[in-house]
């Protein structure tokens, strides 16, 4: 029994120290892994530092070449900082997109003179009306870039360290490759550089470095700026804003005289009221804080919160395209209804005018990031009083009169004055409903002569113009080359004075005169307008003279019925009924109306018109009108009286 105890204590101490080596053991394999793979990872690194120690830059070159390499590296930064400053300055560009030039039509180019450097538009309409994009991408500023600086890398100057004993060798070959990120421009450069200090030398041929720059987030908030400008077309919105307050479009007034508006004032009045509130624009963010909450009307939100300075720019140098419908001679004109024979019955007076405007002028965005700018213009184009539609690529938008495209025949056509002079004109020519300028007749052996080609129409009219003659136009079928001559009329400007029964005008009466020759009218808003471009020739002259009046229209009420289509299958069939409503016509003061006028026919030769130092017309006086139906009587008698009419 003591035997059997004893061996039982023996396996009993043996198992423990068995379990006791086994655990210590296990232990000592833990601490040898942990240390194996902390080698590994130090091995690691000391051959990665090895192997990329030149793209660490100051790293691998030695503390006698430093002031080389530093000088190598600003070198580099200060070409791609110059190459960054081009690409925010041209729009993305270094080398712009060929140049495309506008033309009468659209005087759009395919750049922006932006204090004389041309700026890529990023959208624009062509001379030939084609809707155009030239967007960069990055990739395409990275290429660009590239490019750059392996042309200007070659021309760092080292010469400055050969006073200190270096020799410096700078291989002539570059290749670089950029890429642009938000805050930084990343660079690989290869570039042979060796230098020599006595008998030590350093060598490189490759180096990565990175310039700091907000080009990459400036880039991307203008191309997000430029997507939300196609989408929402949100310039043209407050370009038409600012045309609906600028120029007459659409209204209707309580008047008994026509309203006349000069083409000519409309569109200064709109250069100066665009250059005035395009650079209130914002986008929302950060940069600004508003004084007044009527002016988040200027805020427009592109669904981020910008966090730099942006700014909407137009200078009234800057080109723009402007055509109003209908127009006679450069003036807008609108006819009151309610004073003419036999509308007596409507018992007031009222003005209808609606005017449709082709608008396009262009507007520089510009993006500020600290002392970095980033820049692109687009044509704001309102088409026909509505923003232009969105198009992608290349598409048509107002392209030129298919006449036009068209010109095979040439002609030789000669301008020249009533007494035989040479003098230089524009040549256009006009077929139907559409007008094709051609080039200008230019002065060469005593003579003004064009010759170009023709677009082909039977009975077409040939135009001449040139400033300070009246425009000369012929009945000239272009089926078949030829020749002819056009000879223009001298225009002579006078001053015009108005009178009514032998009285100059009081202050607050204006007349309304038009002098009509060979179908062709000019008007006169007297006393605004005060100067009248007259040549030789049969004029019939109409004046209508209009004073302050007090004519008070009650308020009344009428029923008005019309045919309406009947509601289901009967109205696919066209059967009707009559509707009925009431019309409210509140209580109005006429406050001006008809008071004198008439009309003559009266020829002016030249020599009156070279001796005339102003022209006085004299209009009958028909009284102020008291009540409505005065006004309707003045009118009609103001187109059977006579006019006096003398050249001073």
């Amino acid at each position: 029994m003591q035997l059997g105890k004893k061996s039982m204590r023996f396996d009993s101490c043996w198992r423990e120290k068995k379990e006791s080596r086994e655990s210590f053991f296990a232990g000592r394999k833990g601490q040898i892994s942990v240390f194996i793979i902390v080698g590994i990872l130090i091995i690691s690194l000391v051959v990665l530092f090895f192997i990329f120690r030149e793209n660490l830059g100051f790293a691998s070159v030695p503390a006698e070449f430093m002031p080389v390499y530093t000088y190598y590296v600003s070198c580099v930064e200060a070409q791609t900082k110059i190459g960054a400053n081009l690409l925010g300055q041209q729009g993305g560009y270094i080398v712009p997109p060929e140049f495309v030039a506008g033309s009468v039509y659209m005087p759009f180019s395919s750049q922006l003179d932006f204090l004389g450097n041309g700026v890529p538009y990023w959208f624009y309409v062509s001379g030939n009306g084609l809707a155009k994009e030239q967007v960069p991408s990055k990739e395409l500023m990275e290429g660009q870039l590239n490019e750059f600086l392996m042309q200007r890398l070659s021309e760092c100057d080292f010469s400055g360290f050969v006073d200190q004993g270096f020799v410096i060798q700078v291989g002539k070959e570059v290749l670089v490759e950029s890429t642009i990120k938000e805050k930084s421009i990343d660079l690989d450069v290869s570039q042979e550089l060796v230098a020599t200090l006595g008998n030590t030398s350093w060598a490189s041929d490759r180096q990565h470095i990175s310039v700091a720059s907000n080009l990459g987030r400036l880039y991307a908030l203008a191309s997000k700026t430029f997507k939300d400008f196609r989408e929402t077309h949100f310039l043209e919105e407050y370009g038409i804003d600012v045309l609906r307050l600028s120029a007459p479009v659409d209204g209707t007034e309580i008047s008994c005289s026509p309203h006349i508006w000069s083409v000519g004032a409309i569109g200064e009045n709109l250069t100066t009221n665009l250059e005035a509130n395009t650079r209130f624009i914002k986008l929302a963010g950060d940069y600004y804080t508003l004084s007044k909450d009527e002016n988040k009307y200027f805020v427009h939100d592109i669904g981020e919160n910008v966090k730099g300075n942006v700014q909407f720019m137009y200078l009234r140098e800057w080109p723009m395209k402007l055509q109003v419908w209908p127009s006679e001679n450069g003036f807008l004109k609108a006819e009151p209804v309610g004073n003419q024979e036999g509308l007596g019955m409507l018992g007031f007076c009222y003005l209808p005018y609606h005017f449709v405007y082709d608008l396009a002028y262009p507007v520089m965005i510009q993006f500020f990031g600290e002392e970095e700018l980033f820049q692109f213009p687009v044509v704001v184009y309102i088409n026909k009083n509505q923003p232009l539609a969105s198009t992608t690529g290349v598409s048509a938008i107002n392209p030129v009169p298919e006449l036009c495209l068209r010109k095979n025949t040439q002609l030789a056509v000669t301008t020249r004055t009533m007494h035989l002079e040479a003098v230089e004109a524009d040549i256009s020519y006009v077929c139907f409903a559409s007008e094709c300028p051609l080039g200008r007749s230019y002065l060469k052996d005593g003579k003004a002569v064009f010759i170009g080609d023709f677009p082909q129409c039977v009975n077409g009219s040939v135009v001449a113009q040139a400033e300070g003659y009246e425009t000369a136009r012929v009945i000239f079928s272009s089926v078949r080359p030829g020749e002819l001559t056009l000879s223009l009329k001298k225009l002579y400007t006078l001053p015009v004075f108005v009178q009514q029964g032998g009285v100059a005008l009081a202050e607050g009466e204006y007349a309304l005169l038009t002098f009509t020759k060979a179908g062709v009218s000019t008007t006169v808003a007297y006393p605004e307008q005060n100067f009248v471009a007259l040549s030789e020739g049969q004029y019939s002259v109409k004046a209508i003279i209009y004073s302050d009046a007090q004519i008070p229209l009650e308020a009344s009420t009428r029923e008005q019925c019309v045919q309406v289509l009947e509601s289901g299958f009967f109205g696919l069939l066209g059967r009707t009924h009559e509707e009925c409503f009431d019309i409210n016509i509140p209580a109005q003061m006429v406050t001006v109306a008809v008071s004198g006028g008439g009309t003559s026919e009266y020829y002016m030769s030249e020599s009156q018109l070279e001796s005339a130092s102003g022209i006085t017309i004299d209009g009958a006086s028909l009284g102020t009108p008291s009540k409505i139906s005065d006004v309707q009587l003045n009118f009609n008698n103001a187109a059977l009286a006579g006019l006096d009419i003398s050249l001073n």
